[in-house]
């Protein structure tokens, strides 16, 4: 692959020895993140270890000292909050993917192409990320708002700690419908032949998923070059390809 021959220069460049990088990764970006890591670690001999969770609760393992180097967030705010606290490298911040929303059925044919069967309501639950501490749980809310249909749903609402898990009470059909993100629905295509409509983001505030460099993982060869690997055109061309925006 190209971009592995790109990642192979970018190693050599910057000297890094055979490491560990620890990622605190939000749950929508994980599948992508995985074959990044596979091909980043192929390349360079470095090892990426990924830790996945909601961005706030993977915030409050930052702000008590859990040992990260870099973490993806699901949002802009929480690593321009972690580089005002000391906690993050300044000037470090750059947005890695631009999210996309998706109301996802692992049902053929249980969602309709514009999203109409949120209004007619004929189904049990319906699964989105706990709005408070994962940005895509806030934008489903954002969308129900507009719609007019956040009270109305709101006894068959269920929610899932991070996206990654509401993504699993589709899968498992406990919930016959949620939110989630595009790259998930992609990434799961051949296991599940389910429905989807891809939510107009004028319907949401922009899902605009920043990577900031923990102080934890400035010292460290190692994170410097997988942080400075994801900054690269191949990546954004990888992740393009997963089903964000760059």
């Amino acid at each position: 692959m190209i971009w592995m021959v790109g990642a192979a220069l970018l190693f050599a460049a910057y000297g890094a020895r055979a490491g560990e990088v620890r990622v605190a990764a939000a749950a929508d970006f994980v599948p992508t993140l995985t074959g990044l890591a596979r091909d980043f670690e192929k390349t360079t001999g470095n090892r990426v270890l990924i830790s996945m969770g909601s961005t706030g609760n993977l915030y409050a393992e930052i702000s008590n000292d859990a040992p990260f180097d870099i973490f993806l967030s699901a949002d802009a705010k929480t690593p321009k909050r972690l580089v005002a606290q000391g906690r993050a490298v300044g000037g470090s911040r750059f947005t890695y993917a631009v999210g996309r929303l998706v109301l996802w059925s692992a049902r053929p044919g249980e969602v309709d192409a514009h999203g109409a069967v949120l209004a007619r309501g004929n189904f049990s639950h319906l699964a989105i990320a706990d709005p408070v501490t994962a940005p895509y749980g806030a934008a489903a809310r954002q969308v129900l708002t507009r719609l007019g249909l956040w009270h109305t749903l709101g006894r068959r609402i269920v929610d899932g700690e991070n996206v990654g898990q509401t993504f699993e009470f589709i899968a498992s059909r406990n919930a016959a419908l949620g939110f989630v993100s595009l790259a998930q629905v992609r990434a799961e295509a051949r296991a599940y032949h389910g429905s989807y409509w891809q939510v107009p983001q004028t319907l949401y505030r922009p899902l605009r998923q920043q990577a900031v460099l923990l102080t934890a993982g400035a010292g460290n060869p190692a994170a410097v070059a997988f942080y400075r690997f994801l900054r690269t055109a191949p990546v954004r061309r990888a992740i393009r390809a997963a089903g964000y925006g760059t």
